[in-house]
């Protein structure tokens, strides 16, 4: 290989890592939000068959909380990981979403997510919920902007409960006490802090103000919640390294692929492979992005 071949080669290498570059940053901030629309849909719908199998029809429609001494919900089993727990729906910030049961990386893309370990929604005690700030529909974007006062309403099997916020602060990534038990119902949420980084979690905290209970239609029992342990610094990640290592193969090959293919085609067929073949690349470039992320650093 000539000096002048070689140059060429690593000048189109380069090239094609700064394309992928530049695509993986809107993928984090955008793309990654087509996962989350996605899982969301779903479990609004699995959501809604379990207020169905649980409520009369009068129940699925209560009327909204009034401000007063809340009744503590009884404690109930959590649902299965990844499963619904409840709405998430927080006004001032426009935020309407499911919430799932558990933190780990996989169930926070599909929405906020339910530290185990604690209370549910509307139980007494320090109930934990944690978000993406800036990806995956960034649910926690703009939870900064909450203050003291602020409604947050939670929808679960067990009725419609009102927090209202009492306090909002940063914490070190490590600092478990935040969702430690309280001896009086709370909400606390966590997100990472500041946006697009890591170093600190934001936490808000909220107290339990207006509920309305209604009846489920088959009783049901649970131990004690016990302490949750997890640390707010990194949610567990599945690092499926081959995964990403067999996309990455696969947008290289398809890149070296269709630049011999076009070298040896003129005219229209050379733009045919072009337009094509960068279509088939962009889907591969969107596989391996959702293959890469999981690997990177927790920042969300």
């Amino acid at each position: 290989m000539s000096f002048s071949t070689f140059r060429v080669t690593v000048g189109r290498v380069i090239l094609v890592a700064g394309v992928l570059v530049l695509l993986f940053i809107p993928y984090l901030l955008w793309g990654t939000g087509l996962i989350t629309a996605r899982a969301q849909a779903d479990l609004r719908q699995q959501f809604a068959e379990v207020q169905r199998a649980h409520h009369a029809p009068a129940a699925l429609h209560p009327p909204a909380p009034t401000l007063g001494a809340p009744v503590v919900a009884p404690v109930i089993p959590p649902p299965a990981p990844g499963g619904p727990v409840g709405i998430l729906q927080i006004p001032k910030i426009a935020v309407s979403m499911v919430v799932v049961e558990g933190t780990d990386a996989d169930q926070l893309r599909a929405g906020p997510g339910h530290y185990p370990g604690t209370p549910l929604p509307g139980e007494s005690g320090n109930v934990a919920i944690a978000g993406h700030r800036t990806t995956y529909l960034h649910p926690f974007y703009d939870l900064d902007a909450l203050g003291i006062g602020d409604a947050i309403d939670v929808w679960t099997v067990q009725g419609i409960f009102v927090y209202h916020v009492t306090s909002s602060r940063a914490v070190d990534p490590t600092d478990v006490a935040v969702v430690a038990p309280t001896p009086t119902p709370m909400l606390t949420l966590t997100t990472c802090n500041p946006r697009y980084s890591a170093t600190q979690r934001l936490v808000v905290q909220a107290a339990l103000v207006a509920d309305v209970l209604t009846k489920t239609t088959t009783p049901v029992t649970a131990p004690p919640h016990p302490r949750a342990t997890a640390p707010l610094a990194d949610t567990a990640i599945r690092k499926n390294w081959w995964a990403a290592i067999g996309w990455g193969l696969a947008v290289v090959a398809l890149v070296i692929g269709l630049w011999v293919l076009a070298t040896r085609l003129d005219g229209r067929r050379r733009l045919a492979v072009v337009v094509g073949g960068t279509a088939v690349w962009l889907v591969v470039v969107y596989l391996f992005f959702g293959a890469l992320a999981p690997l990177l650093p927790a920042s969300y």
